[in-house]
Formats: structure tokens, C-alpha cells, sequence
């Protein structure tokens, strides 16, 4: 079942909270020594969270669609009197006195939280390969990374465990995990999403939202977590709308831009999938129009100096704690201290003058869709993979396609468009203009219901 489907059982009375919790509970006890997607399960909580929710609808107060609904999120986000780890050894008894802002907006929207989900340590990584809490592994093939840094997120909605879970992406780590998982996931405009009481990896980069099991839930999510705070400076004023597509929503009329930029070095399973789902939104009347874009690897080179020397400085203050870091995060710790201040305020202004150049584009078209990773999922592990007989580092190549969105601060969805030939998720992504993401859940939507989407994961 989907958010929408559930919360319509829940007001029939065709099933309870406490019901889909139990359910929920036990699909995460018998799936999760296996998947390892959750560092703590709250079930004691969830079960008396659930019971006060079939109180509350019976009695008539209904505060919406995540009413009653089993979630969880990313172990970053603090959680008052539940340890918060962030993936580290450096917080592994870190317990909260407070809620980090998106988790307050989940209690007062009514939603179950389950528990805390498994990460890349710091968010510092596109694996999920967590040495101090255990690798999380892809339901589609326990073998493979479900991506990072939101790795047990994407774990976790893919394998039904939780209807819904709130990550965060810094240089894709809602949507590279999204992409791998066969799951929604979706970067909200940078500030439409408060990031208060969530701990920082790059605080001009950081971005928070959901992951979900269809287009429509990722709007309902957006609804629930949406809007300003103004314990967050980022946070923007820009008004909040109800961002879940209509039923039959259509994309007639609509610019696609087809950017050739990324699609230069895909897997062949990647690019036909995304070029087929181009194709369906034509045939369903959008207009796909070719656009040229801005040097995406400048973007990118711009995105990984600003993310390494941020990301050091977040950090400075646990720099005697070595022993306590992973050995990739402590590499990219050490290269981020050696970035030269002139080189990172040059890249700053380089971002500057790279948003107004890219923002241009939207003259020309409405939204772009483009692969959200060039592969599938790795094996856990892997370090390099394989585009046109060459081998790339694992890690850049799946965030090649994502990073660059986080530099300019735009929305972009990740939505499952096919399985490859050996079975697993491919991804494809819509980008908007900022704070355009009814648009691109628009889109998403009508694609969802033409029928573009994967089967029921195998576990």
C-alpha cells in the first residue's frame, strides 16, 4: 500500500494504526538482521504512538494523510530522549533533549515514527557501507549498496518496512539511494525544508526530504515537512502549497528539456530506460525540446571543493578524535583541511555565476529529465565501475548525474523508471526551477500513473 491508500483503509476502518505498526514492526524484525536498514527500532514507542492515533481518528480529530502512518528517518535527525548517532562513533550515546524540526512536523502531521534508519557515517558518502554500525544492504540484492548517504532510508521504504522515510542529500543522498532502492525520492528547493536539529555535513548544501513509494506520498510528505523555521537561516519564506498531483494529472503542454550532458557515459540498460520514459512523456503530449547546459563537470568540481572544505569544518572540532572516524571519512576529513580558503571562496563565486548561467534554461523549458545515477547498484564494496570499455571511481560516478543539483539549490525527483537486464532499479530524475516541486511531482505523477514504475520488491 501506498500513504494515500493506507490513510483511506485507516478512515473506512478497513485496518488499523496499531495494525499496520505491528505489521510493520514484524517485517522489520524478520527482514532487518539481513538488511541491517535500522541502527534503533523505537517499537514500544511506535506501538503507543499508533494506539493514540486510532484514538484520535475515532474520536473525529484527523490531522491528514500521515495520520496513523509508520515512518522513520535518517539517524542525523536528532530525537528527543532516542540516541542519535549520525552513523558515528563519535555520538553513539548521543541522546537528545529535543526534535530535530522535520520530526516535529511528523508528530504534529500524526505519523508513527518506527525509528532511527542506518547511514553512511556523517553522511559523509555515497555507500552506506557503515564500518561502526554494519554495511546496509539493497533488498533487490542483499549483494549490492543501496546508495548513500540515506542508504538505510532507501533500504527501509523499498523493502516495506516503512511506508515513508525522511533522508537527507548533500550530493545525492536522497536520490542516489531512491535510484538503487527502486523507491521516490525527492530534494526539495534548498530552504523549502527546515534543517534545524539535524546535524550539518555542508551547511550551504545540505537539503532534507523523502523517501517514499510513490510520487503522490512524496507529496504528502513535502505537505507535512514544508515550510519556514526560523531556527533555520536558510529556511525560506516561499509560500507553501499542497504539493500532491491530481488525480489524472496530465503533462500536456509541458517543456521537457533533453540535456545531452547527462547522458554521456551510461550503462546501455541506464540510458534506454531514461530515453523510453522521455519518449512517454511525449506521447502524452509534453514537448521535448533539446537544451545545452553549463560544464557539468565544473559544477561538479565546484560542488566537491565547497562539500570538502565544509564538511572539514563541521568537523573541526572532534579533529583529535581520530580513532573514532572511519578510515573513508577521516581520508575525505584530512583532504578538506588542505583546501586553501581562496579556493574555496572561488568556487562560491563560481556557483554564483554558474546559477545565473543555468538558470537560463528555464526560458527554454519547463523541467529536465535526465538518468539520476549512470548505474545500478554496485556491489558492496565495489571501487570502480566500467562506461565504454573505462573505469570510473564508483563513488563520483554516482553522484556525477546529482551533485551538481545541490550546488545550484534546485528540486529534483528520483522516481523508478524499469529494471535492468540483471534485475535491478534504475532511476530517472526530473529537475525543476526553484521552489517548482508541485511541477516536477507533476510529472513524476503522470509517468506513475502511464504506468512507469518497477514490480513489488522481491523480499
Amino acid at each position: 500500500m501506498t500513504i494515500l491508500e493506507a490513510a483511506e483503509a485507516l478512515r473506512r476502518r478497513r485496518v488499523s494504526s496499531t495494525e499496520l505498526t505491528t505489521a510493520a514492526l514484524a517485517r522489520i524484525d524478520r527482514l532487518d538482521g539481513t538488511l541491517r536498514a535500522f541502527i534503533t527500532v523505537t517499537a514500544e514507542a511506535a506501538l503507543g504512538r499508533a494506539r493514540k492515533a486510532d484514538s484520535e481518528l475515532a474520536s473525529g480529530r484527523d490531522r491528514g494523510p500521515l495520520h496513523g502512518i509508520p515512518m522513520a528517518v535518517k539517524d542525523l535527525f536528532s530525537t528527543r530522549g532516542v540516541r542519535t548517532t549520525s552513523g558515528s562513533r563519535l555520538f553513539e550515546s548521543y541522546v537528545p533533549d529535543r526534535d530535530a524540526a522535520v520530526v516535529e512536523r511528523l508528530e504534529a502531521a500524526g505519523a508513527v515514527p518506527l525509528g532511527k534508519l542506518n547511514m553512511h557515517e556523517l553522511a559523509y558518502g555515497v555507500t552506506s557501507d557503515n564500518p561502526h554500525f554494519g554495511a546496509v544492504c539493497n533488498p533487490w540484492n542483499t549483494e549490492r549498496s543501496p546508495g548513500g548517504s540515506s542508504g538505510g532510508a532507501g533500504a527501509a521504504v523499498a523493502a516495506g518496512m516503512v511506508y515513508a522515510a525522511i533522508g537527507s542529500d548533500t550530493g545525492g543522498s536522497i536520490r542516489v539511494p531512491a535510484a538503487f532502492c527502486g523507491t521516490v525520492g525527492l530534494k526539495p528547493t534548498y530552504g523549502r525544508v527546515s534543517r534545524y536539529g539535524a546535524l550539518p555535513l555542508a551547511w550551504s548544501l545540505d537539503h532534507m526530504g523523502p523517501l517514499t513509494r510513490s510520487v503522490r506520498d512524496a507529496g504528502v510528505t513535502l505537505n507535512a515537512i514544508a515550510g519556514y523555521d526560523g531556527r533555520d537561516p536558510a529556511s525560506s519564506r516561499h509560500p507553501v502549497i499542497d504539493y500532491v498531483p491530481d488525480e489524472g494529472c496530465s503533462v500536456r503542454g509541458i517543456r521537457i528539456g533533453f540535456a545531452a550532458s547527462f547522458f554521456e557515459r551510461l550503462d546501455g540498460d541506464v540510458e534506454l530506460c531514461v530515453r523510453g520514459a522521455i519518449a512517454r512523456a511525449a506521447s502524452l503530449g509534453a514537448e521535448v525540446k533539446p537544451v545545452v547546459l553549463p560544464d557539468l563537470s565544473a559544477l561538479n568540481a565546484v560542488g566537491r571543493v565547497i562539500l570538502m572544505a565544509e564538511a572539514a569544518s563541521v568537523m573541526e572540532p572532534y579533529r583529535g578524535r581520530r580513532e573514532s572516524f572511519g578510515a573513508d571519512v577521516l581520508a575525505l576529513l584530512d583532504q578538506g583541511r588542505a583546501i586553501p580558503a581562496t579556493d574555496y571562496i572561488n568556487a562560491q563565486r563560481l556557483r554564483r555565476a554558474m546559477r545565473r548561467e543555468f538558470g537560463k534554461v528555464w526560458r527554454e523549458v519547463d523541467c529536465l529529465v535526465v538518468p539520476t545515477t549512470p548505474h545500478t547498484a554496485p556491489r558492496i564494496g565495489q571501487t570502480t565501475v566500467r562506461f565504454d570499455g573505462r573505469d570510473e571511481d564508483a563513488r563520483l560516478a554516482a553522484t556525477r548525474l546529482v551533485r551538481g543539483i545541490n550546488v545550484l539549490g534546485l528540486p529534483a525527483l528520483s522516481m523508478p523508471c524499469g529494471l535492468s537486464s540483471s534485475g535491478l532499479p534504475m532511476g530517472l530524475q526530473i529537475i525543476g526551477p526553484a521552489f517548482e516541486e508541485a511541477l516536477i511531482l507533476r510529472v513524476g505523477a503522470a509517468l506513475e500513473d502511464d504506468g512507469l514504475g518497477l514490480p513489488p520488491c522481491p523480499m
